[in-house]
């Protein structure tokens, strides 16, 4: 009974009240308003309100699991015995926000657009690997739709629960979904104005009765974040950007706004360091592997998060993590051991034998997205990279031309903050380090590891998958693919009127719905 009571108000189940607008401070100006052309958070999170899914994992569940996806737009869901053909029937009766009836040719032309069997393009697909199994989709009725698979692959299901798969319309043109998004979401696009602000207006004719709440919701875009979190304080915004608010500043909140809601957790995000293995001096594997071994976590996460992160491999780690490596096998791996004079004193071997020394020193840039979050941890690589004789300067890129530059490989290395969308291994493996994948940014690309990919992708067994699953995280990390640095936990915090939200723990891409969050002014 305890529990069911938690749930209720936590879930929002007291008395809501109608009305009022919701106002968030956004970090930063993106290129666009397309959640499929885009891989930062700084649209999905304000967009996923204009957008329904087929399938979508409980808002009111901070663990996202296969246990927790729910309907959307499909009613129900079914496989076939072999496990290559995933059935949705569809709602009725559901317009989109011109008025136009959603049906199943628009699922169709949203994954042909995603698959590339589309007339029309998108200017980018970061996420084109998700879908890479998907054989055809099939429309069988206006209300039912089938997606043919090339193999067995139970996860898809996980993967359409994310925010980040959202369901287009098809008489909508991609281009213009970047600057004006339609949905059948609980709101509707009003306006962005680059630099300035993101407005969503209520959708009075959504199709789940009685939603949303709010009148609406307003996103004013301010860069710095000591400015936001002044702004916070003195109660101009009713929520923080959601997992930008870091350990140090959570303090800070608490001790300006004592009644805030602040909550840190892990968000299956890591900060890592990326490495341009196709362009000198880090072609050089032996180089590649001084870096690694140059890093010490520990110091990342007391410096940066008094101590809030976590050390792990490239799952998110447990327990707020489903597939995270276990501790006894993370230990082994280069760059793990704790004693990190001894790390580095391996390093400088490796640094000797390729030319360099006291006297000869490694000149370098960092390239990073100019937002404090990536800014931060690049000036602590900083400083302990001198450690082994490499001099390196920050290289800051603005937020709209980020993702270009990583698309590009115009770079030597960099920080990233990688945001996983789903908690699953297909999702990680696959975008991250599948050989080809627009998000593979390091250029990574092993062929045998990339079966195991594919085999723990069709594997049926829980504990079957989990084992592979380790075993690939270890081989990538022994590689070097893409070091993980740490996995941070990440602040967000709400005003008391601020109702029905719930922050998720293992994605900061999933729990933006806002169709029952609600204002008790």
């Amino acid at each position: 009974m305890a529990l069911a009571a938690s749930w209720m108000v936590a879930g929002g189940a007291l008395a809501q009240k109608s009305g009022g607008i919701l106002r968030v401070y956004h970090r930063d100006s993106s290129s666009s308003m397309s959640i499929h052309e885009e891989g930062t958070n700084s649209v999905s999170i304000p967009m996923m309100a204009v957008f329904n899914n087929l399938v979508l994992y409980d808002q009111h569940m901070a663990q996202n699991s296969t246990d927790t996806i729910r309907p959307d737009l499909a009613e129900s869901w079914s496989w076939n015995e072999d496990g290559t053909r995933l059935v949705f029937k569809l709602r009725e009766h559901v317009q989109w926000h011109d008025g136009k009836p959603f049906t199943a040719a628009d699922v169709k032309c949203t994954w042909d657009l995603l698959t590339g069997h589309s007339a029309d393009r998108l200017r980018a697909n970061p996420r084109k690997t998700w879908w890479s199994n998907i054989a055809e989709i099939v429309v069988d009725t206006p209300s039912r739709v089938t997606f043919v698979l090339t193999r067995p692959q139970p996860a898809l299901l996980a993967l359409l629960a994310s925010g980040l798969a959202p369901v287009y319309p098809c008489h909508v043109p991609a281009a213009q979904m970047r600057q004006h998004p339609i949905g059948t979401g609980p709101f509707k696009f009003a306006e962005f104005r680059p630099n300035e602000f993101i407005r969503l207006a209520r959708n009075p004719d959504y199709w789940k009765p009685g939603r949303p709440y709010l009148d609406g919701i307003e996103y004013t875009i301010v860069p710095n974040r000591a400015t936001a979190m002044l702004a916070f304080a003195a109660g101009q915004f009713d929520l923080t950007f959601p997992y930008e608010v870091t350990a140090p500043l959570l303090n800070d909140v608490k001790q300006q706004v004592p009644r805030a809601r602040c909550e840190l957790v892990p968000a299956n995000s890591s900060t890592n360091l990326l490495v341009n293995r196709e362009a000198p001096p880090f072609n050089n594997s032996d180089l590649r592997r001084a870096l690694a071994l140059a890093l010490d976590r520990k110091s990342f996460i007391d410096i940066l998060a008094q101590g809030q992160g976590d050390i792990g491999a490239a799952m998110e780690p447990l327990p707020s993590g489903v597939w995270g490596v276990p501790a006894d096998v993370l230990a082994g791996l280069p760059g793990y051991d704790p004693d990190i004079a001894k790390n580095r004193a391996a390093a400088r071997e490796i640094m000797a034998r390729s030319g360099y020394g006291p006297d000869k020193h490694l000149a370098i840039k960092i390239a990073v997205r100019n937002i404090p979050t990536y800014r931060d941890p690049a000036v602590v690589l900083i400083d302990q990279l001198k450690a082994i004789w490499i001099d390196a300067e920050l290289d800051t890129v603005e937020t709209a031309n980020w993702f270009p530059k990583l698309a590009r490989k115009d770079f030597q290395i960099g920080i990233n903050n990688t945001g996983n969308g789903v908690d699953d291994p297909d999702q990680q493996f696959f975008e991250n380090y599948g050989c080809g994948s627009e998000r593979n940014y390091t250029g990574y690309c092993n062929k045998e590891l990339e079966a195991l990919f594919v085999a723990q992708s069709t594997t049926t067994e829980p504990e079957k998958r989990r084992k592979l699953v380790w075993e690939i995280d270890r081989k990538l990390q022994e590689d070097g693919a893409r070091p993980i640095i740490y996995h941070t936990r990440l602040g967000t915090c709400m005003q008391p009127q601020l109702q029905g939200l719930t922050v998720m723990v293992n994605s900061q891409y999933n729990g933006w719905r806002m169709e029952d969050v609600w204002l008790d002014r």
